[in-house]
């Protein structure tokens, strides 16, 4: 008797999945996120004060 269709794993479907994450991976930074990484932080002081009551209220303290 043969198992039925869904007790069968789906090696090639993990495969597929594990090869793409690694070919992500190995590829390289996108050049969109290297651009937004290099982008100077414009902060004025008058934005100051609800950063740190934004970084209190996620628990960061110091």
């Amino acid at each position: 008797m043969t198992k039925p269709v869904r007790d069968i794993p789906h090696e090639k479907d993990m495969i597929r999945l594990r090869e793409f994450t690694r070919h992500e991976r190995e590829s390289g930074i996108h050049p969109a996120v290297v651009a937004l990484w290099s982008r100077p932080q414009t902060r004025g002081e008058t934005n100051r004060k609800a950063v740190e009551y934004a970084r209190i209220e996620r628990g960061r303290l110091s």
